[in-house]
């Protein structure tokens, strides 16, 4: 009897993977003929909008993009410790980066943030426009020195402003699962601006695979975590960050792994799940 079952498991399982990608494909054609049209109907007007009615038209694209995720793809969100945000959008938000996705759906969800970025994105034909409409915080590659003054001043105008900054301490996207390497950047804020920094953890790689056009069902999962006040020293600070960003990164893997459905586990994340619960951590 049990022989018998595997051709039917195995072509339920085809069957189930043959939606998934019909449904991605699906998702990434409206995706991109989305993000064409809102370009080809507001960029004529675009440059001529206060910076906070753009970065409004930015936020309801990213809205969009996340119900037709819902919809097509059966990609849910779930925004953990929204709480935790200060409401004067005086702090710093600060990271994992595992995928495209919370590059525009991060602006569902804070008001008119400023983002850490490279300088070079500007020379993007109509994004980098776009983006420096948006008045983002750029960062040009080359002296540690020099990028760090550009970072801290670049991010003194959008605090004076009342918006947030994001960042990602790591630096690029990184798999999930992959080990943490934090960068100076963020320490180098902490201090520098004295404004609270609040941790994030997501697991956006299960579900949006990087360099892949396969959209899994399922729920992404952002938290945002208890701010870190300013006052701590640079060594205490970046401990405090790391564990708990890296913590709650954990519990995020963990409960993936008892979803329904299960997104797959990369190489990177399966070596880090098996080390989570070798440990028992919760």
């Amino acid at each position: 009897m049990a022989d018998h079952a595997h051709p039917v498991q195995a072509s339920e399982e085809g069957s189930a993977s043959a939606m998934i990608g019909l449904r991605s494909v699906l998702f990434n054609l409206a995706f991109y003929l989305h993000m064409v049209a809102v370009l080809a109907v507001v960029t004529p007007v675009y440059f001529f909008l206060p910076q906070h009615v753009c970065m409004a038209v930015v936020a309801g694209w990213a809205r969009r993009s996340l119900w037709l995720a819902r919809v097509i793809c059966r990609l849910n969100v779930d925004f953990r410790g929204i709480e935790n945000l200060p409401k004067d959008g005086r702090y710093i938000l600060a990271g994992k980066h595992q995928s495209l996705w919370e590059t525009f759906a991060l602006f569902a969800v804070i008001e008119n943030p400023a983002f850490v970025t490279k300088r070079e994105l500007l020379y993007v034909p109509i994004w980098g426009w776009w983006a420096w409409k948006a008045q983002m915080i750029y960062v040009t590659r080359g002296a540690r020195s020099a990028a760090l003054k550009e970072i801290a001043d670049g991010s003194r105008r959008v605090l004076a402003k009342g918006r947030p900054i994001i960042i990602f301490p790591e630096g690029t996207r990184k798999p999930t699962g992959a080990p943490a390497q934090y960068k100076y950047g963020v320490v180098h804020l902490y201090g520098e601006l004295g404004v609270p920094v609040v941790p994030a953890a997501l697991n956006s790689g299960l579900y949006w695979l990087r360099r892949r056009f396969m959209r899994f069902p399922g729920t992404i999962v952002v938290s945002f975590l208890p701010p870190i006040l300013p006052g701590l020293n640079s060594r205490d600070f970046l401990d405090a960050l790391s564990e708990q960003i890296e913590a709650e990164s954990d519990r995020l893997l963990l409960e993936a792994d008892a979803a329904i459905p299960r997104p797959p586990f990369g190489p990177v994340a399966t070596v880090r799940l098996a080390e989570i619960k070798a440990v028992g951590r919760p």
